[in-house]
């Protein structure tokens, strides 16, 4: 299966790396509309003609992101899940599709983690949190129990959101 990642900037280099890593995908490239680089195949709006593969909208903008995810889904396409090897997941945790969980990450028992979202490099969902589509929890933050992320929220690098203060 190849994998067509929707802007080639940071973010979606970062996806590139992740799910190359993961030796799931015969081929990787990019749409975008700003790039001119050698693997950027076209435009974002020309996804239509990729049926046949796996897209990921890797657009640190969390709206857009979702925007994407839903268009792409009420067209048909299948969003992948991209999981680093070093993460935690729980197996008692769910992760929607279009989320991607960086390395050293963490989401512990019976958290609800939405679409779309982006759980960055060691961070920590500590258990019975709900995590919104669209959310992205930065770089080395930490996600208390039993805490509800509503829909597009950043939660700060090196943020400490402490345990119930957003009820489930």
């Amino acid at each position: 299966m190849n994998l067509i990642i929707l802007g080639a900037g940071g973010f979606g280099q970062t996806i590139a790396d992740v799910s190359g890593q993961s030796g799931e995908y015969e081929k990787i490239h990019f749409l975008d509309d700003n790039s001119t680089a050698k693997n950027v195949i076209g435009k974002c709006s020309d996804y239509l003609k990729y049926k046949d593969c796996l897209i990921y909208p890797a657009f640190g903008n969390n709206s857009l992101r979702i925007e994407w995810i839903e268009k792409l889904l009420a067209e048909g396409f299948s969003l992948p899940t991209i999981i680093h090897r070093t993460a935690y997941i729980s197996p008692k945790a769910t992760i929607g599709c279009g989320t991607v969980v960086l390395p050293q990450s963490v989401i512990n028992t019976n958290c609800q983690i939405g679409k779309g979202c982006i759980i960055n490099c060691n961070s920590t969902v500590d258990h019975g949190c709900i995590i919104e589509d669209g959310v992205h929890v930065c770089l080395g933050a930490i996600v208390k129990a039993e805490n509800r992320i509503t829909k597009y929220t950043k939660i700060e690098a090196g943020e400490v959101v402490q345990a119930r203060t957003f009820s489930v």
